[in-house]
């Protein structure tokens, strides 16, 4: 069946539906669904460099995309193109024989009894956190950036241990250089080579050269002695055949962890800290289950996950409403059909969690707040794939246990400290990367006795 039979916006007549991706992508994907279905066909830029995409928005959809056809569905369309040029293949990017290779080397690493013993630097960060709150005059913080802070914090400290100072500066500061440009590349109709001069690719550059050096330096620093932080860890990993990871090999997987482990994590938190802020009595309930569990003042342990099932709840709600990945990329390698709608060979295919999250089928009054609905019971009722924040399939995020326990411990510790109300209520969301603000958004503070 050719692709125009499939439903779709007709968009304006030269540009299609650029504008409108452009203006407000989430909008535009939420509306596609609601005027056409579960499968929608996007076209988009002026003739001669007009993009087709299709978006598949049922659970069902997500499913065979990510899990049941995973094999005819790779990870080769530009946005992955451009991650993988910037940061290197590591387990994001990579494919085929690579990526079999890297996750036997690093899977090791991830598993819950490994990842629980992270708990500790988490508590320390976020304890550093509230000593820094406590001193904000007028008790006001920007919680994207606050926590995108703490999250990247966390995780470089779990990687370089005692290097941590070393590269949390560079990284802090060229991480969004080199996202915005990743962005603007991967969404853009035209794409000029990296190597010609533009402002643009001189300024991602300098950004990876210095990002890229700082890791390098820290890597080479390590080499011939072992250490129990990430990053020795990750040096010290061998294959079943004795195959280690070498030095560039080591430097793609670290890059990958700081941008898949703290933005992820950081757009979880900084919604679980809005949506809390805007509904004061779920806030209060929540932070009750924390005083009862952690007491006045001792760290979080690994052990107190489970013993905090609501807070879980309400991080689970967050990302419901609010997933880190709205849209997750693939590219057909075989003509197939996606729930009951042909897809072409060579198509580039979107799943996307920010708008199955809201499917009103799968979601009574999806765009409301309510942490009730991740208790067991309603879990289990639901699809699988109606809430799949964490991707699903073969290729489903190695690390979603660690970005739980970081953030539901170091939510926990924050709000036994704050009381949090909304300052901005007002949210203009972008796609990148991540799931971003345009702009700040600002929390007040009110410190806890």
């Amino acid at each position: 069946m050719p692709a125009t039979r499939t439903p779709g916006p007709s968009g304006l007549p030269l540009l299609g539906s650029m504008l409108d991706l452009k203006r407000d992508p989430l909008r535009a994907y939420l509306d596609a669904q609601r005027q056409h279905g579960d499968v929608v066909r996007f076209s988009a830029g002026p003739p001669g460099l007009r993009a087709e995409f299709y978006m598949v928005f049922s659970p069902e959809g997500a499913q065979q995309v990510l899990a049941t056809q995973a094999a005819n569905f790779r990870k080769e369309n530009v946005f992955y193109e451009e991650i993988r040029h910037t940061f290197g293949n590591g387990l994001l990017t990579s494919q085929d024989t690579d990526y079999q290779r890297q996750r036997r080397l690093v899977q090791p690493l991830f598993t819950r009894r490994r990842v629980d013993g992270y708990a500790e630097a988490i508590g320390a960060e976020a304890a550093a956190l509230v000593e820094r709150w406590s001193a904000v005059p007028g008790g006001v913080v920007d919680a994207v950036d606050e926590m995108s802070r703490f999250a990247l914090r966390a995780v470089a400290r779990i990687l370089f241990g005692a290097d941590v100072e070393a590269a949390i500066a560079v990284v802090r500061e060229q991480f969004p250089v080199l996202g915005r440009y990743v962005r603007g590349r991967g969404f853009s109709p035209l794409r000029l080579p990296r190597s010609w001069p533009t402002p643009g690719n001189r300024e991602a550059a300098a950004a990876e050269r210095a990002l890229y050096g700082v890791c390098d330096e820290i890597i080479a620093r390590r080499a011939g002695r072992s250490s129990d932080d990430l990053l020795g860890l990750l040096a010290d990993a061998r294959g079943e055949g004795g195959e280690a990871l070498d030095a560039t090999e080591l430097r793609e997987q670290v890059l990958i962890f700081l941008l898949a482990g703290h933005e992820t994590t950081a757009t979880s938190l900084t919604f679980a800290l809005y949506l809390l802020g805007r509904h004061p009595e779920l806030q209060a309930r929540a932070r009750a289950e924390v005083r009862s569990v952690l007491g006045d003042g001792r760290p979080p342990r690994a052990e107190d996950l489970a013993a905090l099932p609501y807070l879980t709840q309400v991080l689970k709600e967050a990302m419901r409403l609010y997933p880190a990945a709205p849209a997750i990329g693939r590219r057909a390698a075989a003509a197939c059909v996606v729930d009951g709608v042909p897809i072409p060979a060579g198509a580039d295919v979107l799943v996307a969690p920010y708008v199955t999250q809201r499917h009103p089928e799968h979601w009574v009054d999806p765009e409301r707040f309510d942490p009730d609905r991740f208790t067991p019971e309603r879990e289990a009722r639901r699809h699988r794939y109606a809430w799949f924040p964490f991707g699903g399939g073969p290729r489903a995020c190695i690390g979603q246990h660690f970005s739980m326990l970081e953030s539901v411990l170091g939510l926990a510790v924050l709000l036994r400290a704050f009381e949090v109300a909304p300052v901005d209520t007002e949210v203009r969301l972008t796609q990148g990367i991540t799931l971003g603000v345009e702009g700040s958004l600002r929390i007040g503070l009110t410190r806890q006795e």
